[in-house]
Parts: C-alpha cells; sequence; structure tokens
C-alpha cells in the first residue's frame, strides 16, 4: 500500500561531499526539510522506495542521500521524458495498475525535481519572470489539489525553465489512480542560487 509521498529538489550543492559549508547554509531551509522528512520515512519503514526524476545520475542520488538514510527499502527508478506533463500523469496511473496496486507492502513515492531555473539573473539561465510565476502557480495549485492547472503550467510559464513538473505528475497520477486521499505539506521552499527548491509532503 501506498504510505508516503513527497517532492524533493536534487541540487548536488546541498550534499556534503560537493556543496561547501556556506552553500549548505543558505540553504538550511531544504536541507532541514528533508532531515525532517527522513525521520518520518524511519517511522514508517516502507519496503519500497519508488523514485521518479528528469536525471539519471544527481537527480536520483541527492533525494535518496537525505531520505533513504537508515533505510533498507528496495529502490525503483522512472526516468522522465520531454512528453508532456499530463502524459507523465497518465504513466504514473498506468504504472501504479500494472506494477504497485497488488502489492501488499508499505510503498514510498519520492517525486524528484528543482523548480524555475530563472529566478535570478546570476542563476543558471538567469532571470525571467515566468520562473517566480510559475513556482508560485504550481505550488498555489498543489495546494488547492488544481491537477489541471498543473498540467497547463508549461504553457503558461514557457520561460520558467523547470525541470521537476513531470516528475511531480508522474507521483500525482500513482496517487491519482490509487484514489489517494493526500493533502499538499509545504515544507520549505526558496531559491537562494536562482532556481527553486520544494520540499513538500502529500502523503
Amino acid at each position: 500500500m501506498l504510505s508516503f509521498a513527497a517532492i524533493s529538489p536534487h541540487p548536488p550543492i546541498i550534499l556534503p561531499s560537493v556543496g561547501s559549508s556556506e552553500d549548505r547554509r543558505r540553504v538550511k531551509s531544504t536541507i532541514e526539510a528533508l532531515q525532517k522528512l527522513n525521520d518520518e520515512l524511519r517511522k514508517i519503514a516502507p519496503d519500497l522506495i519508488v523514485i521518479s526524476s528528469p536525471h539519471p545520475d544527481w537527480g536520483f542520488e541527492v533525494p535518496l542521500y537525505f531520505l533513504a538514510k537508515g533505510l533498507f527499502a528496495r529502490v525503483e527508478s522512472f526516468q522522465t521524458s520531454m512528453s508532456s506533463p499530463k502524459e507523465h500523469f497518465d504513466a504514473g496511473a498506468d504504472y501504479y495498475e500494472k506494477e504497485l496496486k497488488h502489492r501488499d507492502e508499505k510503498i514510498a513515492l519520492i517525486a524528484s525535481g528543482d523548480m524555475s531555473h530563472r529566478l535570478k539573473a546570476d542563476g543558471p539561465y538567469g532571470l525571467h519572470p515566468d520562473g517566480a510565476k510559475f513556482d508560485k502557480a504550481f505550488i498555489d495549485a498543489l495546494k488547492n489539489k488544481e491537477i489541471d492547472a498543473i498540467f497547463d503550467l508549461d504553457e503558461k510559464y514557457p520561460e520558467a525553465a523547470d525541470c521537476g513538473l513531470r516528475s511531480f505528475c508522474f507521483m500525482l497520477g500513482i496517487l491519482s489512480a490509487a484514489k489517494i486521499n493526500w493533502e499538499a505539506k509545504i515544507l520549505s521552499y526558496e531559491g537562494p542560487f536562482g532556481v527553486g527548491y520544494l520540499v513538500a509532503r502529500l502523503l
């Protein structure tokens, strides 16, 4: 059964082996929120972690470094593509029906992804007004469970340069297919380096 679902950012800079102590101080809220999620996950003790991400290396490594600490769960990964957010939602629903529905074990879902990369002029892709608008619109829609609005964010804010929307939609598709009455609890959101980092628990 589905026992946990969360959104995690994946900046390598939050890893002790990559970021400096000053870098990590600037993302203190993100690190503390991930540590809180790990505490909650350890109480659940899931048998399986299903993690989705747009990137094949750090996209899985960073969330698992924080969230899988102290766990003995198996891990299954799903890498997102360039297809639409709605198609990823449908893929998540299909994944639940084919891979998860009949499993008699505790399952944790992690949607790995960063928000807009255009929050600051010195950020990875420079500053664009779509960036902050995209992040606010996604968080508002998530809180209000407005799934159709989430599907439209790509077209509404085409210059936002996010990398997590499809990963988030994959997880939402799983929750929808499982008929889970989820609620989004925002644990942290910050963008000190020009990229939005969101930590949220949905289940």
